[in-house]
């Protein structure tokens, strides 16, 4: 595995200009995606929805966190970024992203949705739904 440290402000940069309507931007380190989501879900008053299969975690992370019993949602990710986008706005935010060599695997993972009670849901691989909660216990250790 390789570190997956970075300094995204040149990528932010690209970002911000392509897509001017940019509502929020999470780096995913403590509580990784899941609580960068469920924050916004409770701040914006929406839900969220992803899309499993659209996830880019690489076979190795998979792996290893599938032996450590580590759900892979829950983990640091340093230097990556979860965009909030206007929805006319994401074409031109995912070209942007990948023009950027730190941005090359940016893709669209879902999309917010009325629902009053805010949950962040999953669209699985196998086509069922799972709740994406909140990390419940402690997090695990930063190391670095």
């Amino acid at each position: 595995m390789e570190s997956d440290t970075a300094a995204l402000h040149a990528l932010v940069a690209q970002l911000r200009a392509a897509a001017p309507g940019l509502k929020a931007l999470r780096d995913p380190t403590r509580g990784g995606l899941s609580a960068s989501l469920n924050e916004w879900a409770w701040a914006a008053g929406l839900g969220v929805e992803i899309d499993e299969a659209s996830l880019p975690i690489k076979p190795a992370v998979d792996a290893a966190c599938e032996l450590l019993g580590i759900d892979p949602l829950n983990i640091a990710n340093e230097g990556k970024l979860v965009a909030a986008l206007l929805p006319d706005q994401v074409d031109a935010a995912l070209a942007a992203l990948r023009a950027h060599p730190l941005g090359q695997g940016a893709c669209r993972i879902g999309h917010f949705l009325a629902d009053p009670d805010r949950f962040v849901r999953m669209r699985t691989r196998y086509g069922g739904q799972c709740m994406v909660d909140w990390l419940s216990g402690d997090p695990l250790p930063r190391i670095c």
